[in-house]
């Protein structure tokens, strides 16, 4: 028998919160396998299972927090016999108690035929790709097969929309047969009348839903920077002409040769690495009434996942160039939404980026990622008309907005380490390849 317990995700961290078991009691698990998902202070992971067995008890259920070290399942090696051995042991027990009364067994057999075909509809609701606890809990709640559900999310994932989605158009399709009743003119008025009440489906108006560990830690977090930290926005208009040329000529031989997608935001991040350099204030951090002076340059980038955000650290970003920027970026992000990240890539940031450009925003005010002192924010790049020598241009422009605490940047400093940044993107001469 081997224990299984809450392990210990960094040297800060003195508990974690088990929020969703990937098996259950009963069933089979190799070595290094996914077995529970856990929510820390600073990061949201996979815990893989210690050995090969089956696992036997489940010691602490789905949203308990406990302390590190604490056992919170058992594995038996041996294959689970204990476990196979007490099924067996309820039929026979069941089949004693038959032969005395004879109005008992036929009222025995009909309770065990709807429990088990209870079970299935939500079994094979397991398709391929990680499910949230929330989609998970929307199927049980609704006995929806998410095999049958079309996932929008990233690599197919099934989201909550996609739930929602596919409750309605079953709703839709079981009123169908309503209205040919009701063909006569005058009846025509009610189907409109008739929409309404479909997002409801016979349920009550509203739906109460706890919020996960990651968003209150979120949540925490914001507020808690807006009561620090003393925010101020500048914005800064940037011709991105020179460094959209330089992607276009590269991006395909950057694809055949490293198997990556060539992105303005490693651009940014060197251009950041500049102004950083030039003014070294804004890579500090604040600690009641002392000021922290970092030697390294640690950049976090803010990655968006289905249901939060977690901004990982790329280390040492002074000492990579674009084609390493860009691998770490996408290193990052990917092991980030799949739940891979270690407490310690999450930590030690001296400054953070935002592309909210990525989802087609122009310009955000962004908030400062305590203890820094500032965050540069990453619009869109998009063709604009422009006056060049009092004549109409077509150049690619970007707006970067950086948010900064008053309390130790004062708005020149900011506007001229933005300006730093502007100028190195748009004088870009720096080969990628």
């Amino acid at each position: 028998m081997t224990d299984v317990v809450m392990p210990q995700m960094g040297e800060s961290i003195v508990e974690g919160t088990l929020t969703k078991w990937l098996k259950k009691a009963g069933d089979h698990v190799e070595r290094d396998e996914p077995l529970f998902e856990i929510s820390t202070d600073k990061v949201d992971t996979e815990i893989p299972s210690p050995a090969a067995g089956t696992l036997s008890e489940v010691l602490v259920e789905e949203g308990k927090t406990v302390g590190i070290a604490t056992v919170v399942a058992r594995i038996d090696e041996g294959g689970g016999a204990a476990p196979a051995a007490a099924q067996p042991a309820a039929p026979a027990e069941a089949a004693a108690v038959a032969p005395e009364p004879k109005a008992q067994p036929e009222t025995a057999p009909p309770p065990p035929p709807p429990v088990e075909q209870a079970v299935p509809p939500v079994e094979p609701a397991e398709p391929t790709g990680p499910l949230s606890p929330l989609v998970r809990r929307m199927a049980r709640e609704y006995s929806i097969d998410l095999t049958k559900v079309k996932g929008t999310g990233a690599g197919g994932r099934i989201t909550k929309q996609d739930v929602e989605g596919f409750i309605a158009s079953q709703q839709q399709a079981q009123p169908a047969p309503a209205p040919p009743p009701a063909a006569p003119p005058p009846v025509q008025a009610p189907p409109v009348q008739a929409a309404p009440p479909l997002p409801s489906a016979g349920q009550a108006k509203t739906r109460i839903e706890p919020l996960s560990t990651m968003r209150i830690r979120i949540a925490e977090h914001m507020l808690a920077s807006r009561r620090t930290s003393a925010h101020v926005t500048t914005i800064h208009k940037v011709d991105m002409t020179k460094v959209a040329r330089m992607r276009d000529r590269h991006k395909a031989d950057f694809q055949s040769n490293y198997g990556l997608s060539l992105t303005y935001l490693p651009f940014v991040v060197r251009a950041t690495v500049v102004g950083l350099r030039t003014y070294p204030l804004l890579n500090a951090s604040l600690e009641g009434n002392n000021i922290i002076h970092h030697n390294e340059i640690n950049i976090g980038i803010a990655v968006a996942l289905e249901n939060g955000l977690i901004v990982p650290v790329v280390r040492q970003a002074d000492e990579k160039n674009v084609l390493g920027l860009q691998r770490s970026i996408v290193d990052l992000a990917t092991r980030a939404r799949s739940r891979q990240l270690k407490p310690d890539e999450v930590q030690g940031g001296t400054f953070s980026i935002t592309n909210f450009g990525s989802f087609g925003s122009v310009i955000a005010t962004p908030i400062i990622n305590q203890p820094q002192v500032a965050i540069l924010g990453v619009g869109a790049v998009e063709k604009t008309p422009v006056v060049i020598d009092d004549a109409i241009a077509i150049r690619s422009v970007m707006y970067l907005s950086l948010s900064f605490d008053h309390r130790l940047i004062d708005g020149a400093l900011a506007d001229q380490f933005t300006a730093k940044v502007k100028q190195a993107l748009e004088s870009w001469s720096e080969e990628v390849l």
